[in-house]
């Protein structure tokens, strides 16, 4: 067993000597392999210089010949800058009168000299520096070939030394092999002379055998003994002499080992590096001054025209972007020059030629004054903070201008010689490429935000200088108001109110169904071309919200919302009296929600995916005919109503300055409603492309749908009146005598609490109490006035708490004020909401009446007359009420409410005698009683 484990030992460090010797092999194999792969490298690598000189020289020459041909092409233009005006001819005459001018000048000199440099350039890399290009190469080959024979002859005298190491060490294995064996004789044989030696010793002890045999005995154990003696001696001298063999065997091997070692060493850390210094030799330096000539060369083309470019830089120090542009200004004077103002050109017959303000247009223009001065404020302030970030925007852009043409400066400059454009050419195909790929992209960010904030800034000034101008007119228009207001008496202002008086609509009973339902049948069966809730949302935006902010962006609130839907499905008008401008959200909402709640809708699915094609057409005239064309498939009273509403919309964007509703913000807010995506398409996809189209619609309404002659029907009005009592017919008003007296009976109760001289107020802005007597509020609390204390001062009551309110923070209700002052105005522009705020100085009913008298005298006659064609007309049946007729007046008296709802002030009273057995008409009734509908 010991015998195989030493055996296969033996076999393992043989095999790894194997192994070793193997590698080493491989190794130098590689490296005659690398040294040949330097050599070919270096050799392309100056076949493809020689090659590049070559070319280089070509396109020099040609650059050459193209500069010249281009300067000679621009020199002979004879002044064509962009055209041949007579302006144009002058500023190339005369290049001071625009730096530019003189930079292009400058350009095409240091152009022609430039061309001259390149012909040079050219000439020096075709010949000398092509040509020691070749010799270089041819040299380098020759060096390394017989680098390369040197190294193979190394490598076989390595490996010859690390064969004679495997030699020595099978010799050493043999002897010391013959050694050990013996060595194990040697002791096999001492062995078996010490057993002999025993043996005899113990032959001497026993009693003394028979005389015969002890002489027998005696001479052969002598013999046995010098024979193993003997045999022991020779073993000895055997095992001394294989053992001297081993230990020189050894030492041979030993020495052997360091000397491979040694030469292994010496081969890869000093021969391997002198060869590659071989290949090598020469190599770099005749490279470096090829290239040094070449940079030579360029340095005398670019020395030669460093004169030019000094004119140029010079030229370039005077540009001068303002006085340039105020010299084209000067020159272009017509051109830029502003235009004459647009005079007021007055109809036949106007002679007025200012804003009026008149009694019944004063709750409009205070308001809308009071919401221009507000939004000039906030635009004022968003127009500065655009122009701070426009400011540091541009201070970016030019930053990164600056530094894009810095970092080609700083390659130009990056040689210690003359700066050379080769060096913005290696520049441009290292990792600076991508950092350069980085700033052009962040510089065309900046100055697409640049651009962005530019517009919106040129954007916003435009807008402020159009608010401030109307601002103006109507500050001028108040001022000249509050003047004549002081002259016009307290009797002709509430004979003009009673006028004013708004009358609501009798109750209709419609067959279809008015929200969620179809509206085609609803405009067949009730007989309105447009829906009622259409067409009174319509004007009540029109009078009143055409200048709100957020109009339909702005969510209403959701009771006020169903309160209003819930009136109209009665067939009720709630817009005629009861809402005020703090309903118009509510209002809009209503709109928003007929048109979302139509089953069908107005555009029908089928035709959706067809009118987005169309939408997304880039011609405008392309995309308006195709959209009409496919409009034109609807129903003749759907076209009515869309025609109706985009063209109110149209009309409401003009208003953008003030409203902030631009037609894209509108086609947002309407998109979903007119157009929701049908089922199993995806809205988020969609809804872009919709807002597009409604946004379409509303900008081009008059050319998407047809006119009033091939589409008869009603037609929007920008400037709309109240609608009065001359809206309803004699039928209708017939309808109201017999439901007018339980509400006058309701107006007389109403009057007699409001006489009391308690008024309720809401507060337009919290306000907290500096003294003990002043009370602290939150904004919206409702406030109840007894008595007005001063001018700015009210005494009233808030949560049970007495005290002193300022008139500045509450607005009073809307309708028929209580007795104003003549020495006080009639209103004054109030809170956010934009309503007038009213002086209340309680006054006996009796002067109400004396007031109000001629106004009792008039409603009297028209009750008799209208009671008069009820008697005649009883033989024929009721009076039908279901749709509306043109009539001279309403029955119902003018009311208005308390804080916008059904409880109002009443000013004057009448004696109105009816015929009709109920005792409740009999007794007089106030003409402001509200009316509880």
């Amino acid at each position: 067993m010991a015998a195989h484990g030493k055996l296969r030992r033996e076999r393992g460090l043989q095999a790894e000597y194997e192994a070793q010797v193997k590698e080493m092999r491989w190794q130098l194999s590689e490296q005659l392999r690398c040294l040949e792969l330097q050599g070919e490298l270096r050799r392309e690598l100056l076949q493809e210089l020689a090659e590049f000189m070559r070319r280089r020289a070509e396109v020099e020459l040609e650059y050459s010949r193209g500069l010249d041909k281009l300067a000679e092409r621009f020199s002979g233009r004879g002044g064509r800058l962009g055209g041949s005006s007579r302006e144009q001819q002058s500023f190339r005459k005369e290049p001071s009168l625009l730096s530019p001018l003189h930079c292009w000048a400058v350009l095409l000199q240091q152009t022609r000299q430039q061309s001259r440099e390149s012909a040079t350039l050219s000439e020096v890399l075709a010949g000398p520096l092509a040509q020691r290009l070749s010799h270089i190469a041819e040299d380098v080959g020759r060096i390394v070939k017989k680098s390369k024979d040197l190294e193979q002859q190394l490598q076989e005298e390595l490996l010859e030394v690390v064969s004679e190491l495997q030699t020595a060490k099978k010799t050493y294995h043999v002897y010391h092999m013959e050694s050990v064996n013996a060595e194990a004789k040697l002791r096999e044989a001492e062995r078996q002379e010490e057993k002999r030696a025993g043996r005899s010793a113990s032959a001497t002890t026993p009693p003394t055998p028979p005389t015969t045999t002890t002489t027998e005995a005696g001479p052969l154990r002598k013999s046995s003994l010098k024979k193993g003696g003997r045999l022991v001696e020779k073993r000895q001298a055997k095992f001394l002499e294989h053992k001297l063999k081993c230990t020189k065997a050894r030492n041979e091997y030993l020495l052997s080992l360091a000397s491979v070692n040694a030469a292994v060493r010496n081969y890869y850390l000093h021969d391997v590096l002198d060869l590659m210094d071989c290949c090598d030799t020469g190599f770099h330096l005749a490279l470096g001054q090829v290239l040094r000539s070449y940079a030579a060369a360029e340095s005398r083309t670019q020395v030669s025209q460093m004169q030019g470019l000094g004119s140029l830089e010079e030229a370039v120090e005077a540009l001068d972007p303002p006085g340039d542009k105020f010299k084209v200004l000067e020159v272009h004077g017509i051109a830029f020059c502003p235009p004459q103002r647009f005079d007021y050109h007055p109809h036949e017959g106007d002679e007025v030629a200012e804003i009026r303000l008149e009694m019944e247009l004063r709750d409009e223009i205070l308001p809308r004054a009071q919401n221009i001065q507000s939004r000039l404020d906030r635009q004022t302030i968003e127009t500065e903070e655009v122009s701070k970030t426009l400011k540091a925007t541009l201070q970016a852009l030019l930053e990164l201008v600056a530094s894009e043409d810095g970092d080609v400066l700083d390659s130009l400059q990056a040689s210690p010689s003359t700066p050379s454009t080769e060096s913005l050419r290696s520049t441009s195909s290292d990792p600076g490429t991508r950092q350069a790929g980085r700033k052009r992209g962040q510089q065309q960010e900046t100055e697409t935000f640049y651009i962005m904030k530019l517009q919106e800034y040129l954007s916003g000034r435009s807008i402020l200088a159009k608010l401030q101008a109307k601002h103006e007119k109507l500050q001028e228009a108040i001022q000249r108001g509050d003047k004549e207001e002081r002259e016009v008496s307290w009797t002709q202002y509430t004979q003009r109110k009673q006028q004013k008086s708004r009358h609501p609509r009798p109750s209709s009973q419609y067959n279809q169904k008015l929200f969620g339902g179809d509206m085609e049948k609803f405009i067949q069966s009730s007989g309105q071309p447009v829906p009622l809730v259409v067409e009174s949302c319509v004007r009540f935006i029109n009078l009143n919200g055409l200048q709100h902010e957020g109009i339909f962006r702005v969510s209403g609130a959701q009771p006020r919302v169903s309160e209003i839907r819930d009136a109209f499905e009665r067939g009720e008008d709630p817009l005629v009296e009861g809402c005020t401008a703090h309903d118009l959200d509510s209002v809009a909402g209503v709109l928003k929600l007929y048109f979302r709640s139509l089953d069908p809708p107005l555009f029908p699915p089928d035709l959706f995916r067809e009118l987005l094609a169309s939408a997304e057409l880039e011609a405008v005239a392309e995309r308006v005919e195709r959209v009409g064309r496919l409009l034109a498939q609807l129903p003749a009273p759907v076209l009515v109503v869309l025609r109706y509403l985009f063209t109110f919309l149209n009309h409401l964007a003009q208003y953008s300055d003030e409203n902030m509703m631009d037609p894209y913000n509108l086609a947002v807010c309407f998109g979903p409603t007119l157009l929701p995506v049908p089922a199993g398409q995806d809205p988020v996809a969609l809804q872009g492309r919709v807002n597009q189209l409604v946004q379409t619609l509303i900008v081009q309404p008059s050319r998407v749908f047809p006119p009033l002659t091939l589409l008869p029907g009603p037609i929007y009005e920008k400037c709309m009146a109240p609608p009065s009592s001359s809206c309803l017919g004699d039928a209708q008003l017939e309808g109201l005598v017999g439901e007018n007296e339980p509400e006058l009976e309701a107006g007389t109760l109403a009057q007699e609490d409001d006489l009391e001289g308690v008024v309720e107020a809401v507060a337009c802005f919290a306000y907290t109490g500096r003294t003990a007597q002043e009370l602290s509020f939150q904004r919206g609390d409702v406030l109840r006035l007894h008595e007005r204390a001063s001018g700015d001062w009210w005494r009233g009551e808030c949560s049970g708490s007495r005290g002193l309110i300022p008139h500045k923070y509450i607005t009073l209700p809307e309708g028929p004020e209580p007795c104003t002052p003549p020495e006080a105005p009639l209103g004054t522009p109030g809170g956010p909401s934009g309503h007038r705020r009213h002086c209340l100085v309680p006054t006996s009913p009796e002067r109400y009446a004396e007031v109000d008298k001629a106004v009792a005298q008039t409603m009297d006659s028209v009750f008799k007359e209208l009671l008069g064609k009820t008697s005649a007309r009883q033989g024929l049946g009721p009076a039908s009420t279901s749709s509306p007729s043109p009539g001279p007046y309403s029955l119902k008296p003018p009311a208005c409410g308390r804080l916008g709802k059904n409880r109002g002030f009443s000013r004057g009273s009448g004696a109105l005698a009816s015929p009709s057995a109920s005792p409740s008409a009999s007794h007089p009734q106030s003409l402001d009683s509200p009316l509880k509908h």
